[in-house]
């Protein structure tokens, strides 16, 4: 049986269904979260595109199989896009037995959809750390 996941109809409630989807540990359920024109910023700062490349990116997290702790610090509106800052870590013990502690602030834009529901569109889970030049 296929689990099915909501999408949020408020742009705090991005926050929850990423815990949500995240936390199920399958990175299916993660991409209905993005938006067909979706980017995510990835850890050395290039503009990742697409949702089998934005999945690709994900599956070094998700391999943790660790679960994921996030708390929106900031929700900013403007009509259908919204900035949201949030603090996020995964900690625990690796499949390889070694202590992981990854986090960060994240500063992610969403945007509500023609069926009122809120999606990514830009996933930038490091917010303003220095990376290289993209």
């Amino acid at each position: 049986m296929s689990q099915s996941y909501s999408l949020p109809t408020e742009p705090e409630g991005i926050v929850a269904s990423l815990l949500e989807r995240f936390n199920s540990g399958k990175v299916s359920a993660m991409m209905g979260l993005y938006a067909p024109e979706a980017v995510f910023i990835a850890k050395d700062g290039r503009t990742i595109t697409g949702h089998t490349e934005i999945a690709a990116e994900l599956e070094r997290d998700f391999s943790l199989g660790l679960p994921l702790e996030a708390k929106a610090r900031h929700v900013f509106i403007a009509d259908d896009i919204a900035q949201i800052v949030l603090d996020w870590s995964i900690d625990g013990t690796g499949p390889d037995g070694k202590h992981v502690h990854l986090g960060g602030s994240a500063s992610d834009i969403v945007r509500r959809g023609a069926d009122g529901l809120w999606r990514y569109l830009i996933d930038n889970n490091l917010g303003t750390a220095v990376r290289r030049a993209a």
